[in-house]
């Protein structure tokens, strides 16, 4: 194994191979594991795991087979990405990730102390939550990570790409089911002591925006509470964004390459564009609060608290 390390140090300083060299690495490290050699086959992997072209199918042959050093082993939680992940897809567009694999698996562990924190302020500890709803799940980059923390049992995911489901419920254990681009046509299979829904309501038109806020309320079970994130007031600076006067702006365009544009863009929205909206609720909100800037550093969070003896709708 001491001679395998060095092996793998060496791959790494190397930096990234010629694309024909890794294709070679690639087909190698598929036949090594087919002929049991375990320690050659992650050496001529991780060849190609550093290479562009090849490195998330040379990553998830690492991680499906359990080779050694693979994320999962480090990070204990399932490393698999799925190739369709669109947010995989926006980390390998940075030159200035110089792992988008690591950068993607560490963002989701992120997001999941950003959770964290944000509950205990909220006197609403996570491991309180007996059933909880990740919703506009995505891939799973955050799943895993609530799975490690609370365990599949406890966990249902939801999104409007059916892949995505099924890749979070096959790969993680979770339960999951598949959302609908029209709120008022969504039937939920429960309700849920907290319904977390981060950078849906960053991406929404103007038309569904408080449409599915409303939809989402009632999924929320008496005294569980609902989080979701926006783009507010830091996220429209950074982007030069000038919002209209009822405190909404909307753009056509996003990572996205499952969902159209207009139904999925990006959107900014004022503070008071959406205290508006909370006030809108049924039943009124037993309590909520804001933190700025709170998810990535410019995502604003919000927390709502349903009434404890609040009817469901």
């Amino acid at each position: 194994m001491g001679d395998v390390l060095q092996q793998l140090l060496a791959v790494t300083a190397a930096g990234p191979a010629p694309e024909a060299e890794a294709r070679a690495a690639l087909a190698r490290g598929r036949a090594l594991l087919a002929a049991g050699d375990r320690d050659g086959a992650v050496v001529a992997l991780r060849v190609a795991a550093v290479a562009a072209a090849t490195q998330l199918e040379a990553h998830n042959l690492i991680e499906t087979n359990a080779l050694a050093w693979a994320f999962s082993e480090v990070m204990g939680v399932d490393a698999r990405i799925d190739p369709a992940d669109d947010v995989y897809g926006f980390f390998t567009g940075y030159g200035t990730w110089s792992s988008p694999m690591r950068d993607y698996l560490a963002d989701g562990w992120r997001t999941l102390s950003e959770l964290l924190v944000l509950l205990e302020r909220a006197g609403r500890p996570l491991m309180g939550c007996e059933q909880v709803l990740e919703f506009a799940s995505g891939h799973g980059r955050f799943t895993r990570h609530l799975v490690k923390a609370l365990g599949p049992q406890r966990v249902t995911v939801s999104d409007v790409v059916a892949q995505a489901v099924a890749f979070s419920t096959e790969c993680f254990g979770v339960r999951g089911f598949v959302s609908t681009p029209d709120p008022a046509a969504l039937r939920w299979p429960g309700r849920f002591d907290l319904v977390f829904v981060l950078s849906l309501f960053s991406h929404l038109p103007r038309a569904t925006w408080s449409a599915w806020l409303g939809r989402l309320w009632q999924a929320v079970a008496p005294g569980g509470v609902l989080v979701f994130s926006t783009h507010g007031e830091e996220a429209a600076r950074r982007a030069g964004v000038r919002w209209a006067d009822d405190g909404f702006h909307f753009v056509a365009a996003s990572e996205s390459r499952a969902i159209a544009a207009d139904e999925y863009g990006t959107t900014f929205t004022s503070a008071d564009f959406v205290r508006a909206r909370i006030r809108e609720l049924t039943p009124p909100a037993a309590s909520w609060r804001t933190e700025p800037a709170w998810f990535w550093g410019h995502q604003d969070a919000f927390v709502l608290a349903r009434p404890p003896d609040g009817g469901l709708a």
